[in-house]
């Protein structure tokens, strides 16, 4: 709540909800806006190769602080791509593949179908030329 005769303007409330991850942004959104990051991308790729990582692994091969590298699997875990499992003291990061795969059925399996028919009916066509 703000003190009276204060507002917030729009940049200030962007910062805000993206700090704390929104509760207004539904899900693609979020998915997209984490994936759009080259950081985050490279550590989901980290951790396709080998999943269950620690924090001190991941920042390993990050040429950026603790910190961001923290902030940037937050981002990934309100996505949903990243989940967490304690192992003692560690903190180990898995990989979630389950939203990619929303995607991929969503927004590029039903452009691949006419791709791949129209690619049979070239192959058909040149096989029979040959003959």
């Amino acid at each position: 709540m703000l003190p009276e005769g204060a507002s917030l303007d729009m940049q200030s409330c962007n910062c805000i909800l993206f700090t704390q991850v929104p509760d207004c942004m539904n899900e693609p959104d979020l998915l997209f806006k984490s994936l759009a990051d080259p950081s985050r991308r490279k550590l989901l790729d980290l951790l396709y190769a080998t999943d269950g990582r620690t924090l001190s692994e991941l920042c390993e091969h990050l040429d950026m602080t603790r910190q961001s590298v923290t902030q940037h699997l937050h981002v990934l875990e309100a996505a949903n791509l990243v989940t967490t499992r304690w192992r003692g003291r560690e903190k180990l990061h898995f990989i979630n593949t389950v939203p990619l795969q929303d995607i991929y059925e969503r927004w590029i399996r039903k452009f691949e179908k006419p791709r791949l028919k129209a690619l049979h009916r070239l192959k058909r066509r040149l096989e029979s030329e040959d003959k």
